[in-house]
């Protein structure tokens, strides 16, 4: 056997619906197979987020039966090993109790060999009710620890180690999910176990690397000699291992690669990795290792204190998202989901991604993914907008799920910092419990965040532990949010407060890692959970889709300061998304044109969970947003933007991450809604390393009339073989003066790529060419000008599997003027 999968159908019964006995994947959980077996309506269609939720109030049962032979029975072990477990569940075999389990982030390996008999085995896996489990908790707390009312339906998940966000969110539909998600497996052990593979590296001063590969294995048997056999960098080492004793050892290799290929974020250089794999007997560990150096610089300076990331000796720009969970349902948390998402993130010149700390510790093959693309990983442990227990019982369970994850994850290159929650720290401050009695939930949280710290510097002291997002720095409980000075922040004033977009220009963060601006999802997706005759902002089953209080009103509030009211449902579906673009392009412009002071941009969010009004720029079916196009441009390495300081002229800022030199030419020019040229500028420069130049300024103050007239546009080419394109509109939309252009389009098929070529008579805003079908075009929500002021029609290849006539008959085209 060596290694036996319990993967593949179960039998699914339940205690209190005795009608119930189907099938059910595991991996996977349980909603997803009444779903399958047409016991439970499809949850994200319509309201019926309403008609599902006696799953999470019924117990489950999983059962299934495996064959031994004799011979497999002589094994010293047979260890049942188990994760992602959701989250309260018991497993027996051959009707005795072989381990439980309480924790969805805990790793268990069990022997089983004492339970297990030649022939038919008989496994079972019963599912208690987490909800309940969770309200019993809360009862025994010495004192009452607030949970995350106003995101959480359900409440005292905080005292339960489990996904906190599958209770509900703010974006989040409640369905409390319960499963196992990853693969089940009975693994043989003769004479030897390996527990554990990590790896430490030593940069020496002449740029080479030395590689100790830490192994910690257990023997069964006294006098047990084993041979131990290493191999990386196509070299293979063996190792004679005689322990004198029956138990756990531990042994180290040290390996000195010469001449090492570093590892880097994307957008400054590859990312080679090194394969790693150690055998002991029957048992192996694979590994890919990158070699690079990592810290996080906090060091204090004329400001306050940086928040930089160091990447091998060079200073680097973080720009990425916040990432939750993939699917509501765990079953529909597919590797190939997994790719497309993060390969999508890499497509927008993103570098980190933030595993937020109200979801989970993310399968293997995210970390797999980031590592291969080069984005690096913020990792919350997972702690979320709420304040959480500090009894005995709660700190040791979470210790031994932290030593767990860390040991799991500690040897992705792609992971750049350990965080030890979301938004709790600041949390302190929200419920009438903590804020009347400030100083027993301070301490309260010092000892389970002191407890987190501990267990990190243990399990990997090379990389930072960070206490909360937002957080000012060591023991600092001040306010994150408002604070620019230091730490990360997260500011959300202009969605949450109300303010406009220019409120952005109000602070300069070190490191903003939360920001955002909702929008709606675009009309196919809206299609795949919403009748026709529900088409409208305030049906049940739109409002369904919203979980902000305030989302739609803010939203549409908005509109009516910049833009003239859009005429239907479609426009008002796209005028939303240009508006959130335009909401997060203002602020990450603005951080990067100062980036010496900010050193770090991640948007909330990346992604959906389910098809819901959002601050998603990816949409739950994997459609790209306006946003997430606008962010391929606002995240690019070299990066034009203007900006207009209160009393102060107009500038163009020129941003430069790469760390040499970037020479640039091209153009400003002031157009008229009429298309007609009014003045150019040529520019010819080059920016310094990592840097960000003012290339041109204007200081004439236009007229009212003339505001209303005229914009500016900046067209230019760095060496590196990007083209940098951007507006500057003097005027709200609303009082501009745009005309209604006519625009031509043409699909065209060249060889096997197929374009979409697009020209006009008057300048054309935050052009979208909507599709119908899967896939996208090259870009979208841009400036459309002219081919006489241009030089050129505008070409867009489209990125996807459709045909020619699918595309042809599927596009719609928006833009601005035509909202209204």
């Amino acid at each position: 056997m060596s290694h036996l999968s319990l993967d593949g159908y179960w039998q699914l019964s339940s205690p209190q619906h005795a009608h119930i006995n189907v099938p059910c994947a595991l991996p996977g959980d349980v909603h997803s197979a009444l779903i399958a077996a047409n016991l439970l309506p499809q949850p994200y269609f319509g309201c019926n987020e309403q008609l599902i939720q006696w799953v999470g109030e019924s117990e489950w049962l999983l059962t299934r039966e495996f064959t031994l032979e004799q011979h497999q029975l002589d094994a010293s072990a047979i260890d049942l090993c188990l994760s992602f477990v959701d989250t309260m569940a018991t497993i027996c075999i051959n009707g005795k109790q072989v381990v439980t389990c309480s924790n969805m982030f805990r790793l268990y390996h069990v022997d089983i060999l004492p339970f297990l008999k030649p022939g038919i085995n008989h496994i079972s896996i019963a599912l208690d009710r987490n909800d309940e489990e969770a309200k019993r908790r809360a009862e025994r707390l010495p004192f009452p620890v607030p949970w995350a009312v106003g995101n959480n339906q359900i409440p005292h998940m905080n005292t339960l180690r489990k996904t906190q966000c599958h209770s509900g969110w703010d974006w989040g539909i409640c369905l409390l999910s319960t499963g196992v998600y990853q693969s089940i497996i009975l693994k043989e052990v003769y004479a030897t176990r390996l527990h554990n593979l990590s790896t430490q590296q030593n940069w020496l001063n002449n740029g080479d690397c030395e590689v100790t590969v830490n192994i910690d294995y257990e023997t069964m048997l006294e006098q047990c000699e084993s041979t131990l056999e290493i191999e990386f960098n196509q070299q293979r080492y063996a190792i004679n291992i005689t322990p004198e004793s029956i138990g756990k050892h531990s042994v180290s290799k040290t390996i000195t690669v010469i001449n090492p290929q570093r590892w880097w974020p994307a957008g400054y250089g590859e990312q080679p990795l090194y394969s790693l794999t150690v055998t002991l007997n029957n048992h192996t560990i694979e590994k890919r290792l990158g070699l690079r150096e990592l810290q996080l610089d906090t060091q204090p300076d004329e400001i306050g204190s940086a928040m930089t990331f160091v990447v091998n000796g060079k200073a680097i720009t973080a720009k990425g998202a916040n990432w939750i969970p993939l699917d509501a349902l765990p079953s529909r948390q597919t590797p190939e989901r997994y790719r497309q998402l993060l390969e999508d993130a890499a497509a927008a010149n993103m570098n980190m991604i933030r595993v937020w700390g109200g979801g989970m510790y993310e399968h293997d093959v995210f970390y797999d993914l980031c590592d291969e693309l080069g984005l690096l990983v913020w990792q919350d442990l997972m702690f979320a907008c709420a304040l959480y227990p500090s009894t005995a019982e709660f700190l040791k369970d979470v210790e031994l799920e932290v030593r767990d994850q860390v040991k799991r994850l500690a040897d992705h290159p792609s992971l750049a910092l350990w965080c030890g929650d979301n938004e709790v720290i600041g949390a302190i401050g929200w419920y009438d419990e903590s804020k009347n009695n400030r100083e027993k939930y301070v301490v309260n949280y010092d000892r389970l965040n002191r407890m987190l710290q501990q267990v990190v510097n243990e399990q990997d002291p090379s990389r930072r532990f960070w206490a909360s997002s937002p957080c000012n720095g060591e023991l600092d409980f001040g306010d994150a949010w408002h604070d620019d000075n230091r730490g990360d922040m997260h500011f959300w004033d202009v969605w949450h407060s109300g303010k406009s977009f220019d409120a952005y220009h109000s602070v300069k963060p070190r490191f903003c890692s939360e920001f955002g601006y909702q929008s709606w999802p675009s009309l196919p997706t809206i299609k795949t959970f919403c009748e026709t005759e529900d088409w409208n902002i305030t049906s049940p089953t739109f409002e369904q889709h919203q979980k902000n209080n305030r989302g739609n009103s803010i939203i549409t509030e908005m509109f009516t300061r910049y833009f003239r009211f859009p005429t239907s449902f479609a426009n008002m579906l796209y005028l939303s998304q240009v508006q959130q673009a335009l909401a997060i392009k203002t602020a990450t412009e603005y951080w990067r044109a100062h980036k010496q002071h900010c050193r770090g941009i991640l948007y909330w969010q990346l992604n959906d969970c389910w098809p819901v009004s959002s601050w998603s720029s990816i949409e739950y079916t994997g459609r790209w947003k306006q946003l997430h196009h606008h962010a391929k441009r606002f995240f690019a390495p070299v990066m034009a933007t203007f900006i207009q300081e209160p009393q102060q002229p107009l500038c163009l800022h020129v941003v430069n991450d790469h760390h040499q030199p970037m020479p640039v030419t091209g153009h400003v020019i002031k157009l008229n809604w009429q298309g007609k040229q009014l003045d150019a500028w040529s520019i010819d420069a080059t920016l310094a390393a990592d840097s960000s130049d003012i290339l041109w300024q204007i200081d004439q103050p236009l007229t009212t009339e003339e505001s209303q007239q005229v914009f500016y546009h900046v067209h230019l080419t760095a060496e590196d073989g990007s083209t940098l394109e951007n507006d500057y509109y003097p005027c709200l939309f609303k009082y501009a003066r745009l005309q209604a252009a006519n625009i031509t389009s043409e699909i065209i098929q060249d060889n096997d790529a197929i374009w979409l070529e697009l020209d006009c008579d008057y300048p054309v805003l935050f052009l979208e060419p909507q599709l119908e079908c899967d896939g996208r075009f090259s870009d979208s929500s841009f400036t459309l000008l002219p081919s006489d002021i241009s030089g050129r029609k505008q070409r867009l290849k489209y990125i996807g599997k459709c045909d020619i006539d699918t595309i042809k008959s599927s596009l719609t085209l928006y833009h601005l003027r035509g909202t209204y």
